[in-house]
């Protein structure tokens, strides 16, 4: 069998791990995945962590499964992705101490430390929050003093896993955004967002820019995953960055960026900020770019959930065709997505319809308000990025898994009234963002297909007083919180 040059790409999200085996242009030729494990920290009461030596022999397993997937594979360059806000802590040796996944909130009850929020924000282009890790690490600080004491130092998700291949670490600046000790605009670590914080300048690792070459697999791990150890080590970013970069898209340009959650974006080419504060903005992978985002939340996990419930035993396809065939709208949701312009997360939500109960009412109709629900989240936070920055393109990108759905392509089109453009792979963007990485490393020009789907809008009309009913369910359930 002729051996075909290939990457690993490790993707660490908030939901699980997965290792792809890629190529030169995109073609995924294996991948594997298991959930994240995260335990509670009784210390606080809203804190997750995860074991870092038993992530990194979930990492090694599902890569050996992935390259026995792909026999013909020959790994030339090995990158990661991850999870944006979360850390994992080093102690002066490059010992891992322990995991802190975004969804960790351990920081919260110190968030009052911060004197000017509004200073913070000009920094760092997001509302500081105890999502981000600077918060996380004034939790540790203030109630784990033993773990404290041993940290040295501290590193994205994905850089750590790139630590973990190389034995080199550094900071990629899409994550470094995310830490709240990073100025944004100037591109460097920031000494006074490390005062405001009571933190140390001497934490942070050295910046490295994405695509850059760290240096070759450890000895080690080329020999756990039977690789050539002349195999390279390329450093990534952020998942939101990797997986815009798949759509090879423009600065100006939208992008959706379906998951469990769903990032709504615009590149730019200057620091934006939003004068409400309402939006995040943090460094490209690409130099002098910057994503300007708003975030509709767990919408991919809302959906998956419903799944479960509604069609445990059926696939993605049979949903979408109940969907095609549903010509009921009379059932609304609200189920806890996220608007740039709410100050509060809503905490209740559920369904609305007439009553008594129809016979018309079918499982199909919960997921059709449910689809419309996480449709509207998404356009709701694109107007109001389009509001700040302007879009003047008649398309928006999209990547993602969630946009496997052909109902909600079309939902997002016809009430944004632009046509939805998706590469071909975006189901994998991740992997494909990976791969371009992995190619400009190299200097390889990885010829990947151009092929682009497009979904037009249709009835715009109609689809505007199905948003305007939406907005009504909506407010209904914020006056019940």
């Amino acid at each position: 069998m002729d051996k075909q040059p290939a990457y690993i790409i490790a993707d660490i999200g908030t939901g699980n791990v997965r290792v792809a085996i890629a190529t030169p242009a995109g073609e995924v030729l294996g991948v594997s995945r298991e959930d994240i494990r995260y335990e509670k920290d009784p210390l606080y009461p809203d804190a997750l962590q995860f074991d870092p030596g038993a992530l990194w022999e979930q990492i090694l397993r599902l890569a050996k499964q992935s390259l026995a997937a792909a026999p013909q594979a020959e790994i030339r360059a090995i990158t990661a992705t991850s999870q944006r806000e979360g850390i994992v802590l080093l102690d002066a040796a490059g010992k891992s101490l322990t995991g802190l996944p975004n969804i960790d909130h351990r920081g919260r009850e110190w968030e009052p430390i911060i004197a000017d929020k509004s200073r913070v924000y000009q920094l760092t282009g997001r509302y500081p929050t105890s999502l981000f890790s600077a918060l996380k690490l004034v939790g540790i600080r203030e109630r784990k003093p033993d773990t404290w004491s041993q940290t040295a130092s501290f590193l994205s998700i994905s850089d750590w896993v790139e630590y973990q291949f190389s034995g080199i670490a550094k900071y990629e600046h899409s994550q470094a955004s995310e830490t709240l000790l990073f100025d944004v605009e100037r591109n460097e670590w920031s000494k006074e967002l490390c005062g405001i914080f009571g933190l140390a300048p001497s934490l942070l690792p050295a910046l490295r820019a994405s695509a850059s070459i760290l240096g070759e697999v450890t000895a080690e791990v080329a020999g756990e995953l039977n690789i050539t150890p002349s195999a390279i080590v390329v450093t990534g970013g952020g998942d939101t960055q990797l997986a815009i970069k798949s759509t090879r898209p423009a600065v100006d340009d939208m992008i959706i960026v379906s998951g469990t959650t769903t990032p709504i974006v615009k590149l730019t080419g200057g620091y934006t900020l939003d004068a409400e504060e309402r939006t995040w903005t943090s460094r490209d992978i690409v130099p002098e770019r910057f994503v300007f985002e708003a975030n509709a939340g767990v919408t991919g996990l809302n959906y998956q959930r419903l799944k479960e419930i509604f069609y445990p035993n059926e696939g993605y396809d049979v949903i979408e065709k109940e969907l095609a065939g549903n010509r009921h709208t009379f059932c609304m949701a609200s189920l806890g997505s996220l608007l740039a312009d709410e100050e509060v997360s809503l905490t209740r939500g559920g369904f609305i319809f007439p009553a008594p109960v129809s016979h018309l009412l079918t499982r199909g109709s919960f997921v059709w308000a449910t689809m419309i629900d996480i449709a509207c989240s998404i356009v709701k936070n694109y107007k109001i990025l389009a509001e700040v920055a302007g879009h003047h393109p008649n398309y928006v990108w999209g990547c993602g898994g969630g946009l496997q759905s052909l109902t909600l392509r079309q939902l997002i089109a016809n009430l944004t009234g632009k046509k939805v453009q998706m590469r071909k792979g975006f189901q994998q963007s991740s992997a494909v963002g990976g791969a371009l990485i992995c190619n400009e490393a190299l200097g390889i020009d990885g010829r990947m297909d151009d092929t682009i789907e497009t979904v037009d809008p249709q009835d715009e009309a109609h689809y505007a007083s199905i948003y305007a009913e939406w907005e009504k369910t909506r407010d209904h359930f914020r006056n019940m919180n």
